[in-house]
């Protein structure tokens, strides 16, 4: 009966909250791209004013090469990373704790079945590599980023902690979400043809009708019982370059994708101040007139508190999700969430 019925569902069904859930994949390879020319644009205009986004940027899908063993399971603590900075630049640089620790809004993407070395992969078939889609939060250490990052990228800025969500929504729940990708502006370069997805609005290379969301929590803010604030609100159709467009090229020069390789957009970032997706931009009022950068909008938190990059104890939470038209209803996919506690650095 009933009862019988609700108590064979209690002892079945386990309440989220109450479990540790770990990574959906444990990736042997981990690679981060740029594809918001937004995210691009912003950080561009910050640290090279004159000359914003570079010009190999609307050619070539730009990425680097992260570090798989430190990709941890949503809930997992982050310790704010020690690195080499330069705050002054008349002194010698400094070690120790970051000081500038962000956030980076991504959607990760799992690889299925792979290539074989030296066997590129088609643009019309890069989107058949995709397993499956989830969150990601890749951390960064802005202040060890804007001192290490010339010649040769990030590294230490990058490589403490990436965050992903605990489950991967699989390709052909996805495959619902497909939509055209934003237009390319008047002027913009055709991509080559190894980048040209077909003219099909449902085939490979084009976007995802998928919202995303950013919450922080600070400590102060969870002590008074408050909720989290969302910070920002951006959509991954707004991104320049696209999942198949990243796989063709990663695997163009003949690299070996391999099953459960993680794959990250990059910080997804909109037109709006509230779209941009870390706190780098975020906090930062865009160009003044003369285009210099204006001085850093700080945040203001529910308790009161101000943030311009995240303080020990802040929690973040990532949100996606997406609608559909499926044979005349409509279909509501989520992503779940993606969220970590930042905590003081290590002492050793």
């Amino acid at each position: 009966g009933g009862q019988q019925a609700r108590r064979i569902r209690q002892k079945a069904v386990l309440n989220m909250a109450e479990l540790t859930l770990l990574t959906p994949t444990e990736p042997r390879n981990y690679t981060d791209f740029y594809a918001s020319v937004h995210h691009a644009q912003n950080v561009g205009a910050m640290f090279r004013p004159d000359n914003a986004l570079l010009p190999n940027y609307k050619h070539v899908p730009i990425g680097y090469h992260g570090r798989a063993s430190s990709v941890i399971a949503s809930g997992t603590p982050v310790a704010r990373p020690k690195g080499q900075t330069r705050p002054d630049e008349q002194a010698p640089p400094v070690f120790g704790p970051c000081k500038r620790l962000d956030y980076e809004l991504e959607v990760g993407c799992v690889i299925g079945a792979g290539n074989d070395l030296g066997l590129p992969v088609s643009i019309a078939d890069a989107h058949e590599l995709i397993f499956g889609l989830c969150l990601v939060n890749d951390w960064s250490a802005r202040d060890i980023q804007a001192w290490e990052y010339q010649p040769l990228g990030p590294f230490l800025s990058k490589n403490f902690a990436t965050s992903i969500s605990p489950m991967i929504v699989t390709r052909d729940v996805i495959d619902a979400l497909r939509v055209p990708g934003s237009a390319r502006g008047e002027g913009d370069p055709s991509p080559l043809a190894y980048l040209t997805p077909g003219a099909d609005a449902a085939g490979p290379g084009h976007g995802l009708n998928l919202s995303l969301e950013v919450l922080i929590r600070s400590a102060k803010m969870r002590e008074a019982g408050l909720p989290a604030m969302r910070v920002s609100i951006g959509s991954f159709r707004e991104m320049y370059w696209t999942f198949a467009q990243m796989i063709a090229h990663h695997a163009s020069g003949g690299c070996p994708l391999q099953a459960g390789d993680l794959i990250a957009s990059g910080t997804v970032s909109g037109p709006e101040a509230e779209s941009r997706g870390c706190l780098l931009e975020r906090t930062w009022a865009g160009n003044g007139p003369d285009g210099k950068p204006l001085p850093r909008a700080a945040l203001k938190l529910p308790s009161g508190e101000e943030r311009t990059f995240l303080g020990d104890g802040d929690e973040v939470i990532l949100r996606g999700r997406g609608e559909a038209k499926v044979l005349g209803g409509t279909v509501r996919v989520s992503l779940g969430q993606c969220r970590g506690e930042v905590v003081k650095a290590e002492t050793r």
